[in-house]
């Protein structure tokens, strides 16, 4: 398994789909501001569907500090498009069916029913990491860590 990002390493730069079968970049995605990479074990999954739900209410103070999350899950383009939908969330959802993107963040589980971890990245706009938020039981904690983290970061 790879290592995992700390604050400070830089992350490469990664493809993968997003809910509509768009393929995304990471460089893509930081054109316009730092991304809120969030990983999350299930789509629609009750405790998923609160973080995922917390980042959406989150949106007006997630564009004020000129981010934007993105959640990451192992799960398919099309289950991916019916958690965006069912939640109205509007951010991308990324599809890491092949597992690369959690083998290179370092959150693939081994065995488990749930393949990924509930891990969050901010990655500033050079794609250095400004914030690593580690929490399996608090949902919230993701979107509220990771923009204290933005509006602590020194503004380009």
């Amino acid at each position: 398994m790879t290592k995992a990002p700390e604050v400070g390493d830089l992350v490469e730069d990664f493809a993968a789909p997003d809910e509509t079968g768009a393929v995304r970049t990471l460089t893509g995605l930081l054109a316009d501001g730092p991304v809120v990479l969030f990983f999350y074990p299930a789509a629609l999954s009750p405790g998923c569907t609160a973080e995922a739900c917390h980042f959406r209410d989150l949106a007006a103070e997630f564009a004020a500090v000129g981010a934007r999350p993105v959640g990451v899950s192992g799960d398919s383009v099309d289950r991916q498009q019916e958690f965006a939908g069912r939640h109205s969330l509007g951010m991308p959802l990324l599809s890491d069916e092949d597992g690369s993107l959690r083998e290179r963040f370092g959150v693939k589980r081994g065995f488990s029913l749930a393949p990924t971890k509930r891990v969050t990245y901010v990655i500033g706009r050079d794609r250095t990491v400004l914030e690593v938020v580690r929490s399996e039981l608090r949902m919230n904690a993701h979107a509220d860590r990771a923009l204290a983290a933005l509006r602590a970061a020194p503004r380009p």
